[in-house]
């Protein structure tokens, strides 16, 4: 991969400690691959300062939701709706199930994500909220 010199240092400095990766990042470094890889690693929601190119990277997303499932919110439209990308996301916050395309929203992901957070149940379709096993759930995990 080519880079221009000041990209070479500012990719350098990241990969040194890609908590670094911030609003300052350039747009060359926003479309860095490899870049954006590893800061969304250490901090899932820099995805939202990625190129739309790389919101809709599969494997990008993927590290983001599993260092913080609120990334899903930067995700690309498709994406918000794989079910993989989801699961994975509520595995670390239940409350992403916010930012889940409501078409991949099933009781399965419901279940996943109240199981994480109770207070996910808020987010949860109206046609599953008399869902008993969800309700049970949800109440279940809030009391831990």
């Amino acid at each position: 991969v080519r880079r221009t010199p000041e990209h070479g240092e500012y990719h350098a400095r990241i990969m040194e400690d890609p908590k670094r990766f911030n609003f300052t990042a350039p747009e060359e470094a926003r479309a860095d691959r490899e870049l954006v890889l590893a800061a969304v690693s250490a901090n899932g929601l820099v995805l939202e300062l990625a190129t739309r190119a790389l919101r809709e990277d599969r494997e990008v997303v993927l590290r983001a939701v599993q260092s913080n499932g609120q990334a899903l919110q930067h995700a690309g439209a498709k994406l918000r709706g794989d079910r993989e990308v989801i699961l994975e996301a509520l595995r670390s916050d239940g409350l992403a199930l916010c930012h889940a395309a409501s078409a991949a929203v099933d009781r399965d992901i419901v279940l996943a994500a109240v199981s994480q957070n109770g207070w996910a149940l808020r987010h949860v379709p109206e046609q599953l909220r008399d869902d008993r096993r969800i309700v049970l759930t949800a109440v279940a995990q809030r009391g831990r």
